[in-house]
């Protein structure tokens, strides 16, 4: 018995930085989760990540990561993508206030 397919983003790790970049529709990277792309159909998932895959010049260990709808766009359904997501600080600076920030610009458009 097959499981249902779930939301997915594609993530990874930028090749250079080392950050958590998330692919976009338009076949380029963000650091910010609300800008991924989200797939909801596991063969047009399989195809988006090969594109991903495409690009070993500037990721590294790409993947498929399951998300759920949130008001400002997709949110992690697993802590590991929650923590890669805010960063590996219990201090509120760096990557944490910057993502604050970006979400709160993007809330009020």
């Amino acid at each position: 018995m097959s499981r249902d397919f779930t939301p997915k983003v594609i993530t990874a790790n930028a090749l250079i930085e080392g950050d958590v970049i998330y692919f976009t529709a338009d076949n380029g990277w963000t650091r910010h989760l609300c800008e991924a792309e989200v797939l909801t159909d596991e063969a047009d998932a399989d195809l988006r990540l090969l594109q991903a895959q495409a690009q070993p010049h500037l990721t590294v260990g790409v993947y498929l990561a399951d998300v759920a709808p949130g008001a400002t766009g997709p949110e992690p359904t697993h802590f590991r993508e929650d923590f890669r997501r805010k960063g590996p600080s219990n201090l509120f600076h760096g990557k944490q206030a910057d993502g604050l920030a970006h979400v709160q610009a993007r809330a009020g458009d």
